[in-house]
């Protein structure tokens, strides 16, 4: 049986909470474009054979002819035009899956800070399980809020976890997930939920603080430091 690992990045997004009229996923990150940082640990792993991006139309160009030749990244073999929101990027991306595919993998490209060490864990559950995604264990105290922001109880965080990416799913069951989300016109922030939502079990691969998604201002000084951190250790280690 073929073994085949699809990495699916949907980029598409037009970053409004950022501000500017650059989409997010292409500000510099340590002088480099966002989503170069994703796609650099997608390339690396060798549990990776193939990468789909889906970016605004407007971007198909540069993300193909520029980008992926500029850093290397020979595992782009589609760049496909993706939709309004980002479920719809997905759903066009697998679209374009090749059919001997065994196992997708669908990470934000807005997530710099994952590492191969994410993606081999979450692609081993997810054959052992049908679905399995990064996640971390809710560590703060969690209110339920209602009306004139007065608190209605305190939720047990013990069962609650917070999605990140890469997630990975068996490849036949996400692809009629979507399709199905899609005839019936239920939205979902991630995939998990759709897969969870037509009756496959998901399981939580535990993930790292550090695997941030860069959605304000803010997460920009964040993901520097971040980026700082982890170069002085590595010349720190060499």
């Amino acid at each position: 049986m073929d073994r085949r690992v699809v990495a699916v990045v949907p980029a598409a997004g037009k970053g409004l909470r950022m501000g500017g009229s650059v989409p997010k996923q292409f500000l510099a990150l340590g002088g480099e474009p966002l989503v170069v940082h994703s796609l650099r640990v997608l390339q690396s792993s060798p549990c990776i054979d193939q990468i789909i991006l889906a970016v605004p139309q407007a971007d198909l160009d540069y993300c193909l002819n520029d980008l992926a030749v500029r850093y290397g990244f020979s595992k782009i073999t589609k760049v496909v035009a993706g939709g309004r929101e980002r479920q719809d990027s997905v759903r066009h991306a697998l679209e374009h899956v090749p059919d001997e595919t065994d196992i997708v993998v669908v990470h934000d490209a807005v997530r710099p800070f994952l590492t191969e060490h994410m993606v081999a864990n979450v692609v081993a559950a997810a054959r052992q399980h049908g679905g399995a995604i990064i996640a971390l264990p809710m560590r703060d105290t969690v209110k339920q809020v209602g009306a004139e922001q007065r608190i209605e109880r305190t939720v047990d965080r013990q069962p609650l976890w917070l999605a990140q990416t890469p997630q990975a799913f068996r490849c036949d069951w996400l692809q009629a997930a979507h399709r199905k989300a899609h005839a019936e016109a239920v939205h979902a922030t991630d995939d998990a939920f759709l897969f969870e939502w037509v009756g496959h079990p998901v399981v939580v691969v535990e993930g790292s603080g550090e695997n941030i998604k860069v959605t304000r201002p803010e997460d920009m000084v964040i993901g520097e430091a971040i980026l700082g951190s982890r170069t002085t250790a590595r010349s720190e280690g060499s």
